[in-house]
């Protein structure tokens, strides 16, 4: 444990998530606020795996964030004022869309990083898009301006025509790739310049971007004062306002939506790192402006889907959000959570507002990475962690009482890709279900199906699903290996059949009698299995009807012709007979089943393939490529769309045989810019009769 830290407060705390594409530097510049800030000796380094939130194994061995990392800093604004950061560092591959989630749900600002040299890429679209569904407020800061090729102008024209945003930038960058030197700052029109050893100082603005910047200086100006009538009147008059009344007002922008500031920083040389960190204070709000949103239970006066504001006082009740858990090897689960409002003190007691669970809290801390600073107390808008509280599951609320309330869901994110998964060895076996629960609870994103032949392991790619594996070995000990998941085929018949089922064994004492004589047909796709029994006279007794009904299903599901369950089909029992004294429920059962087999030996079988409907949404000038490829897979398209944002939605009924590795393909057919559901729809005719070996 490093040394205790104290809160400060919810109007000074400031939780920031850092969001962008993959690769675009979010991890090096949230090493570099941290050791700007002094809580870290010096900055780690992403390719030599020794970066503070990228410190679990499968990240190390990857070079990419694969989970939320979490790290706590105390940041001195300009004004005096000492703030708490918490830096929630998310991956940007879709794979792990739900860290990214899981900060927006707790984050109070976000910052989009966009790579200088790369601009606006796929990742940067999507997570504006959550963004703007979660209502978050939004900084842009365009990282990496020390490259080769870096241009923040080419990235500010990209932002304003990619995205439908009030983009403000508020620095332009002095000199730019190997000559970066500092930056110009919009609001004071100084030019603050860094010396090799991380110091700055303020200068006039260089006469090169002097024109530049005062031009830019006007435009921000007149956007920031047309917000605020006192401010708009006093400039229409003449009187200009200050740069802290100017911040004041586009705080206010950014907690609304009306302005997104944007500047620059390179993480690698410290230049513009340290304004970004002013700005993240200054004009990022606090849980106090930003009061977290709860769900209500059905009937609790407001009907289905309501919900209830919950205000940062950290004199309330006390109430936490778990956003995050992981299995520690030293101090097992911790669980990462919000304080949403009251406090949360060590030796309190928390009850679980889903069911009721208790538990102590033995110890508190704040994380940096893998560093746990002790805190003896935390209040409303803190974000900390706690070990060995197991009714904190990820998702759940915890309160000092029980509240009817629960956390709202998270963006729902169906699998689109699924391994099964193979025990090495009997002990392995035995612990995979629990395993896999755990590794659940921690990632809800990951899905797990047990109820077939396989262990099936879904989630949102192979990366995805490869660290999952990595896990379960490395936190859990269970060993697998991964195979394709089978296609779920299924038999049916196409046409009607009359047949003879018949046991009759006599081996001493009593045997084994029964006949039935049956009419299998064929049922409407879908509608699974029908028994009737036209029997009159009783020449197969009413008590033995139910066995032969478990025969008939017995057989069917013991497979046809092909060796796949079998479905769809209409037993109807015509007649038959029994012994008065070898008759038995078995004999009737085994002469049920007898007769189905032998009506799809007569019948013949056609296999039935599982068919999916597909919705997958694309940028408009990739609905050729998609259409076809779906044409491709067999796919047929029902129907297309275009969406508010831009975007085309194509419905298509898909076999699932080709959705097998469609995740892989549509993102690298589509530049990472199609996502797509697949939800079971029906069995159709297989084509050719017999699925070819995979």
């Amino acid at each position: 444990m490093a040394t205790t830290s104290t809160s400060t407060g919810p109007a000074t705390t400031r939780n920031v998530a850092l969001v962008g594409h993959s690769g675009s530097g979010k991890t090096t510049l949230a090493e570099a606020f941290l050791h700007r800030a002094g809580a870290i000796p010096r900055p780690g380094s992403v390719a030599e795996g020794t970066t503070v939130c990228d410190h679990e194994p499968e990240e190390v061995a990857r070079g990419i964030s694969v989970s939320l990392g979490v790290a706590h800093l105390d940041w001195r604004a300009p004004d005096g004022v000492t703030h708490q950061v918490t830096l929630l560092d998310t991956p940007g591959s879709p794979d792990f869309a739900g860290s990214v989630d899981a900060a927006l749900a707790v984050a109070d600002l976000a910052v989009v990083v966009v790579s200088a040299v790369d601009g606006v890429q796929s990742g940067t679209e999507e997570v504006w898009r959550r963004c703007d569904e979660a209502g978050i407020p939004r900084l842009v800061v365009v990282s990496q301006e020390d490259r080769a090729r870096a241009s923040f102008r080419t990235v500010l024209a990209a932002l304003r025509g990619a995205l439908d945003a009030p983009f403000v930038p508020l620095e332009l960058p002095l000199g730019e790739e190997q000559s970066l030197h500092g930056v110009a700052d919009v609001l004071t029109e100084r030019a603050r310049e860094y010396d090799g050893d991380g110091r700055t100082h303020e200068e006039d603005v260089p006469a090169d971007v002097r024109d530049e910047e005062h031009a830019l200086h006007d435009e921000v100006v007149e956007e920031v004062v047309t917000h605020d009538d006192e401010q708009l009147e006093a400039y229409l008059a003449g009187d200009e306002p200050g740069a802290a009344d100017l911040e004041r007002t586009l705080a206010h922008e950014v907690l609304t939506g009306e302005a997104v500031p944007v500047l620059l920083a390179s993480a690698v040389t410290g230049v513009g790192v340290d304004r970004v960190l002013d700005l993240v204070c200054e004009l990022g709000p606090s849980p106090v402006d930003r009061a977290s949103v709860v769900a209500l239970p059905d009937g609790a006066g407001s009907g289905a889907g309501a919900t209830s504001q919950v205000a940062a006082d950290p004199a309330g009740d006390a109430l936490v959000h778990v956003f995050r858990t992981v299995v520690d090897p030293f101090v097992g689960q911790v669980s990462v959570f919000k304080v949403l409002s009251g406090s949360v003190a060590t030796g309190d007691r928390l009850v679980s507002t889903a069911t009721g669970a208790e538990d102590r809290v033995h110890g508190l801390f704040r994380l940096r990475g893998r560093e746990h600073v002790a805190v003896d107390r935390v209040v409303a808008g803190d974000v900390a962690a706690v070990a060995k509280v197991a009714a904190a599951s990820t998702g759940t609320l915890l309160a000092g009482r029980r509240m009817p309330v629960s956390a709202r869901d998270l963006p729902e994110r169906p699998p689109v890709y699924a391994v099964a998964l193979r025990p090495v060895s009997q002990s392995d076996d035995d612990k995979l279900s629990s395993a896999l629960a755990r590794l659940r609870a921690e990632d809800p994103t990951l899905h797990v199906d047990l109820t077939g032949s396989q262990a099936v392991l879904g989630g949102l790619g192979d990366t995805h699903l490869a660290v999952a594996v990595e896990r379960l070995e490395r936190s859990f000990g269970v060993r697998v290996t991964t195979e394709p998941v089978q296609v779920a085929y299924r038999e049916t018949i196409t046409r009607a059949v009359e047949v003879e089922g018949k046991v009759k064994k006599q081996s001493g004492g009593h045997g084994q009698f029964a006949v039935v004589q049956l009419r299998v047909s064929p049922l409407p796709r879908g509608e699974g299995f029908e028994f009737v029994s036209s029997v009159v006279g009783g020449s197969v007794p009413r008590q033995y009807l139910p066995a032969v009904e478990r025969g008939a299903r017995e057989a069917m599901e013991g497979g046809g012709p092909h060796g796949y369950p079998v479905v769809d089909l209409r037993v109807e029992v015509l007649d038959g007979k029994a012994h008065s004294v070898d008759s038995s429920d078995m004999a009737f059962r085994t002469a049920g089943g007898v007769g189905v087999r032998e009506a799809l030996a007569t019948a013949g079988t056609v296999v039935l393939e599982p068919v999916s409907a597909v919705s997958v949404t694309v940028p408009p000038d990739a609905q050729g490529d998609v259409m076809g490829d779906l044409s491709a897979r067999r796919g047929h398209i029902t129907a297309t769309d275009s969406l508010p944002d831009g975007r085309v939605r194509v419905d298509a009924l898909v076999p699932e045989a080709e959705l097998t590795r469609y995740v892989l393909d549509l993102r690298s057919l589509t530049g990472g810019r199609g996502s797509f559901t697949a939800v079971p729809d029906r069995y159709e005719v297989l084509p050719g009769g017999v699925p070819a070996a995979r």
